[in-house]
């Protein structure tokens, strides 16, 4: 496989407890695996105070700061306001990972839906980016979109090439991390193959995710370049063609500057 460069990682989770043991080798040789940029999304308030510590000390680190459905129904009651304070933070690109989840139902759909509907709200008011978190409810978490119309990304996209037409009328971004690579993957391959140049950015959702040959492992950016391959085949383009665009729409989607990116 030939080596990649310029891969920015839309979304990782370096504040996991899984990168407790070795969190700093693994960041500092991040650069040599050919990654430029990294967002690191938040669960709840606690990861995303972790996330922008993080993002202070690595140049290449940005955060994303909000509240996973799974967490909605421990959300304190000034979770808001709290995340209004966050959000100003000069490291943090994005109000995320926020959604819902009706695959685990970790909290009651309707406390899912009401959070959603705050952080939705609020990244309006802010005119900050989401970063949309969607496990088998797509067609709430599609009216909820429609409703309030944010800028950002559904993250790790689950839905139809019907659905990823949907968001791209929205003016959103499609990200595509590991799944691609699954050897039952037919929805995803299908989204990667449609989906505008101008609208796909690519992620791991670390240590998540891992993308095949590795399937078992701890995700890690690095390997986003086997994501970057399988979407390349499918598309008919050369990988480092996808890596470039996907760089250049996630510059767009979070507000980060290409020239502000050390590509080796």
């Amino acid at each position: 496989m030939e080596p990649l460069t310029g891969i920015f990682d839309t979304h990782a989770h370096y504040d996991d407890q899984r990168f407790d043991e070795d969190r700093d080798e693994l960041l500092a040789a991040l650069p040599r695996e050919g990654v430029c940029a990294v967002v690191n999304a938040a669960s709840d308030l606690p990861s995303a105070r972790a996330g922008i510590a993080l993002a202070e000390r690595y140049p290449f680190l940005w955060a994303a700061a909000g509240i996973h459905p799974h967490e909605a129904e421990d959300a304190p009651a000034d979770a808001i306001e709290q995340l209004r304070t966050l959000l100003a933070h000069p490291r943090v690109v994005a109000l995320g990972e926020i959604g819902l989840d009706y695959h685990y139902d970790f909290s009651p759909r309707g406390v899912q839906q009401a959070l959603f509907e705050q952080q939705l709200a609020l990244a309006k008011e802010l005119n900050i980016p989401v970063v949309i978190h969607d496990r088998e409810a797509h067609e709430d978490t599609l009216r909820l979109l429609k409703r309030y119309r944010p800028q950002g990304v559904v993250h790790c996209f689950s839905g139809s090439a019907e659905m990823a037409e949907e968001i791209l009328k929205l003016g959103m971004y499609i990200g595509l991390g590991g799944a691609v690579t699954f050897k039952n993957a037919r929805k995803p391959v299908e989204v990667a193959a449609m989906v505008p140049a101008d609208r796909l950015v690519l992620e791991t959702d670390a240590p998540y995710m891992t993308p095949v040959p590795l399937r078992g492992q701890r995700c890690h950016s690095g390997h986003i370049r086997y994501t970057a391959e399988a979407i390349a085949a499918v598309r008919g383009e050369a990988p480092q063609t996808v890596v470039d665009h996907a760089r250049a729409n996630a510059c767009a989607l979070y507000g980060i500057s290409e020239s502000a990116l050390r590509i080796e």
